[in-house]
């Protein structure tokens, strides 16, 4: 049960080629594919931090990596839904370019001040991943962007800001920070409370 957090997290990060792949060579059956892959990816990225915690395996370390293959799983899914639907992608590249720039920034920020990449598993990015699930679902599933691509821009935007302000506010590095206030609290000196969010 120990190793099984790790296993969950390969199995995610395996999911991203297999992803291309499959939008690369598509077929007829290739959306339906990559909407069941990419649920399966989400169930692993839950199960893996409650597991991890349950057996007493959380550490840094693992959180990076969580963390790490996450970028992995939504970045091919990302190419995955340009191969398959480009001029939809194209029409809507002022927004994703946004995207790109503010996460690039959170690394920066991160990277300028610890010298370490972010890891906060925030909320705000967790409510962000729902968003980008239902965003694909949408692309890939049904060839349309519409309201979930616009909320994912938005919730993509505002919690990008969260994660800066929070590197920003850390007096040290660490990971899992639900938000910027508690980023604040810590640098206040109060204890950090445990939250249900953490995956």
């Amino acid at each position: 049960m120990k190793k099984l957090p790790y296993l969950l997290i390969l199995i995610r990060f395996l999911i991203a080629p297999t992803v291309l792949l499959l939008s690369y060579f598509k077929n007829e059956d290739s959306r339906n594919l990559i909407l069941i892959l990419m649920y399966i990816g989400l169930l692993t990225d839950i199960f893996d931090g409650i597991i991890a915690r349950k057996t007493g395996v959380s550490s840094e370390k693992l959180r990076r990596l969580d963390s790490q293959t996450d970028l992995v799983f939504w970045l091919s899914l990302g190419f995955s839904s340009y191969l398959l639907n480009p001029e939809l992608i194209k029409k809507e590249w002022t927004g994703i370019l946004l995207i790109f720039i503010m996460e690039a920034l959170c690394y920066i920020v991160s990277i300028w001040k610890f010298g370490k990449e972010t890891c906060t598993h925030a909320f705000l990015a967790k409510m962000w991943g729902l968003s980008l699930l239902i965003a694909f679902t949408y692309l890939i599933g049904f060839q349309e962007t519409g309201w979930a691509f616009y909320l994912t821009v938005v919730l993509g935007l505002i919690s990008h800001v969260d994660v800066i302000l929070i590197v920003l506010l850390l007096p040290k590095w660490q990971y899992d920070v639900p938000s910027s206030y508690h980023a604040w609290k810590i640098r206040m000196g109060k204890q950090r409370k445990k939250t249900i969010f953490f995956n």
